[in-house]
Order: C-alpha cells, then structure tokens, then sequence
C-alpha cells in the first residue's frame, strides 16, 4: 500500500504496538481450558457486580436504568458503566469505516489491526466520556465522603473506581474471546439477564422492602406473587375487584410478562434453527461432503446489542442537556424540552417524559401504550401527559428505530468480521471444499454466497430488531426488557453450539483447519 493512501491511524502504531493486551495462545486451547476460563470469567463478573462504589451518595440517579440488561453492568457497582464503553467504541469504528471517513481496507492484515488496535484506545477514551458525565451528574459523592478529601477529590476517586471497573470488563472480555469460549460481551448479558429473570420469577421478598408483605404489598417474583394472592384473597376480589387483572396484566413482574418471556424463548430458538445450508464436496476426499449454513439470524444478535447501546447513549445525553448546569447552558440545545424532558430539575425522573429523548426511548409493557389509550381513568397515568396520537407515533418511531438500526449495524458487522460472502469463499476455497457443479474458483464460490447472504442478514435483522421491540411492548419478567431476553436466548444457543463444536475439533482435530482455528 502506498504510504499516502494509508490512513491516519497508522500514525498510533507506535502506541498499539505497546498497548498492554492479552497475549493470544500460540497453538491450540483445549476445551477442558477455555471452559475453565470461561467460567472463572463468569464467576469473577458475579463477584465485581456485588462490589460497590465507595463514597457514592445513596441519592443517585441511573441514567442508564432503561438499559440495564445489555449494559451487563450493575446500578451502583464498580461494574456501572458494564460493556457500554466497549461497544459504544465499536458503533464509532464501524460507522467511520463504513462513512469512508476512516481510510481502512478491513481485508486487509495490517489495516485490520490497526483497527483493532485503535478501537482498544477508544474504548479507554469512552469510559472517560462515559464517567465524567456520571459522577458530574447523578452518581455524587457522599457528603460524609466530601467531608473527609473535599468534593474534588472524592470524585476522581469514584471516576478512578469507574475506570477500574470498566477497564476490568474490557479486558475479561479479551480474556474470553482468545483463552475461553465464545464472547465475554455475550457472556456477561447472558448472565446479568438470567440473574434478573430468575430473581423476577422466584423472588419471594414484598414489592416494597421497607412495608410488611401484605396483598397490597406481594411478594416481587411472578410466580410467587401469583401463589400469595391466590391464597390471601378471596374469590370475590380476584374476580370482582381486580385481583386477577393485577395478576394478569398488573405494572411489575406480571403473567404476561412470563408468558411474554416464555413465547420469545421458543420463538428465538425456532429462528435459531433455520438455516440455508449449501452442499460441499471435498475436492481431493472422494466421497467426504458437508454442507455450510446460513442461519437466518446471520449476524447474530450483535446489531441489537449496538442499537440499543446507542439509544442508551442517546438517553444519557438527554438527560445531560436537560438538567445538568453547564450543558443546559449550550445555545439551541441546553435545557430544551424538545431534546428531552425529564421532570422538574429537584425530582428528576430516570426516563424522559416528553421530547425527543421520548419518542426514542423504549415501550414498557402493555399498559403504556396500549391499556393507557383504551382505559384513561384507570391508566392514563402511563401516558405522562400525552395524547393517544402520540403514543402511536411513538410505537412507530421506536420499532422504525430498531429495525433499521439493526439492518445498518448487521451489514457493517458481517463486513468487519470476515462474514461477508467474500470473506466466506475465501474460507470455504482453503478447506479444500467446493459446491457441486461448479468450477472451484473463490469468485464463483463468492457469486453464489452473494444470493443469499446480503438478503439473509437484512432478513434476520428485520426479525431480531423488531422482535426486540415488540417484547417490550409485551413485557418481561424482571423488567429485562425485550431485548435483554432475546439476546440472552441467541446468546446461549450460540454458546451451546460452540461447544458442541469445541468438542467436536477436539474429537477431530481436522475440523480445525475449516473453522480456521489453526
């Protein structure tokens, strides 16, 4: 490559060269080793998600509450800020690439790892960005706290933490993808959302921890909420005074919530299974074919993983613009409502209640946006102040918002994770396989791959974005959202099959020269 048509990035080779970084495995990890890894990762997640922040005010506001399940990370914890930093600098490198605003061939070698390497600088680069705005905004430190080392230090002690925390979860998840299995980023979604699923189907504590368990006040899980008021009501309230609408379609961990749960479980496992599979043959091993799938989710999961980190973003912003003194200070965007509402400045609500910010942030269960319209009196409080005509627009927004997203992060992932059918060919010509009938030439192989991957990745995406949202307009158990269930059921489907492979190269060690592994 010339050296003036090399991008500027080459410029930072000097620093990526040096950047500390887990060193990959010179030869082959044997199973019994990446699952080891794996799973003291996952244990090592657990531990750091129960390891508070010191020095933070028990007055604070999460403004990434909404977004909970996949920032895989814990309110308050020193893993608050979760994978958000990791993903939000991918999301900028894709884009960039993608715009041509950064010069990078990524089938290129070394272009490919200048743009692994860099993306490693933004990720330190976005847990700044990502901290400061935090611990300058509603993680405040603890007046004793500020008492003891004043007010300027105690909050580069709790950014320091946040950074620690952080720089933690990037380096578990280089851990996982080079010595374990699978993706860290994966892992740690798939575990904080169990957790909450679990606790929001089983938890056997009162709605409300400080009043005393009472009908009015149930215990928090589905299932065991529903048992307490079977047996504590009588028949007349659950059938005349709205115990079984409570049950069925009440705010919390309710049955449709559940059963909303239940149905995307099967419904993603189903996808899951569908697949396009073209026939290989084995040039020099008569009789020895296979066939290569193409699983209708082809890109996986990761564009709603990155769509919905962006409307994170965007919800963490807002809420800046609206409330913080400095940034409401910015001409045409500072303290408008039309960027977000979010209350009065004294009582500041976690989600936004009007504005932009509004029509981009997710739906809550059936009763926001449909039981509000069709019963004011008795729901319109779900409404905050907005007209029915709004709300539609709204849905709209919001399942438009997914949707696309997703296809335009599925197209920029499979082209910067060697899926695209150029990359695929290339794969299938080095294994020594070929498609019947045809002349064994990559560029034939790549013509063929081009009839269905394109449309395949748009499809799946179609499905994964829109499943996401339509799970939150249904509900979820543990207030997961739907997007945190539908990740965390591809997430161990995915995990399951490669094990199931793992053991299978172990097996047959030739295997590994087709997955590329070796």
């Amino acid at each position: 490559m010339p050296e003036e048509k090399k991008s500027l990035l080459y410029k930072f080779k000097p620093i990526i060269d040096r950047w500390p970084a887990i060193s990959k495995p010179e030869g082959h990890v044997a199973f019994k080793t990446k699952l080891m890894w794996t799973g003291l990762i996952l244990i090592l997640y657990y531990m750091l998600a129960n390891v508070m922040l010191y020095g933070v005010s028990s007055q604070q506001l999460d403004m990434f509450a909404g977004f909970r399940a996949i920032m895989a990370g814990e309110s308050g914890s020193i893993m608050h800020l979760g994978i958000g930093p990791i993903v939000t600098g991918s999301i900028i490198m894709q884009l960039f690439v993608g715009a041509k605003i950064i010069n990078l061939d990524l089938k290129n070698k070394d272009d490919k790892a200048i743009y692994q390497g860099f993306q490693k600088i933004l990720v330190l680069a976005m847990i700044i960005i990502e901290a400061v705005p935090q611990v300058y905004g509603y993680l405040r430190p603890d007046t004793a706290f500020v008492g003891m080392v004043g007010d300027g230090w105690a909050k580069f002690i709790i950014i320091a933490q946040l950074f620690a925390g952080a720089y933690l979860v990037f380096m578990m998840d280089e851990v996982v993808s080079k010595w374990g299995i699978g993706s860290g980023i994966s892992l740690f979604i798939a575990a904080g959302v169990a957790q909450a699923i679990f606790t929001g189907t089983f938890n056997w504590l009162p709605t409300n921890a400080d009043a005393v368990l009472s009908a009015s006040n149930p215990p928090a899980g589905c299932l065991i909420k529903t048992g307490y008021l079977l047996i504590a009501q009588p028949v007349s309230t659950l059938v005349r005074g709205g115990g079984f609408e409570t049950l069925f379609i009440g705010s919390g961990n309710s049955l449709i919530s559940l059963l909303g749960t239940i149905g995307i479980f099967f419904l993603v496992v189903f996808v899951e299974a569908s697949r396009i599979e073209l026939p290989l043959a084995h040039t020099t091993v008569r009789g020895a074919r296979g066939r290569y799938p193409i699983k209708l989710i082809y890109a996986s999961n990761i564009p709603v993983i990155l769509m919905s980190t962006l409307l994170a973003n965007i919800n963490m912003f807002a809420i800046l613009f609206w409330s913080n003194p400095v940034m409401r200070k910015i001409p045409l965007i500072g303290g408008k409502w039309w960027i977000g509402n979010f209350g009065p400045l004294d009582n500041l609500s976690q989600n936004p209640i009007a504005g932009g910010a509004w029509y981009v942030s997710r739906l809550n269960g059936i009763q926001e946006w449909l039981l509000a319209p069709l019963f004011p009196d008795k729901y319109g409080a779900y409404l905050t102040a907005h007209a029915p005509w709004q709300m539609a627009i709204h849905i709209v927004v919001y399942l438009g918002l997914m949707i696309f997203g997703s296809i335009l992060f599925a197209l920029f992932w499979i082209e910067t994770t060697n899926m695209a059918p150029k990359d695929v060919a290339q794969q299938i010509q080095d294994s020594g396989m070929q498609i019947p009938g045809f002349r064994r030439d990559p560029r034939i192989i790549e013509k063929i791959l081009e009839r269905y991957i394109p449309a395949v990745t748009v499809i799946g995406a179609v499905f994964v974005g829109g499943l996401a949202a339509f799970a939150d307009m249904i509900g979820t158990v543990g207030n997961t959202s739907g997007t945190g269930v539908l990740l965390t059921v591809g997430i161990i489907i995915q995990m399951y099959e490669l094990i199931a492979r793992e053991q299978a190269m172990e097996m047959h060690p030739m295997l590994r020269q087709f997955f590329g592994v070796e």
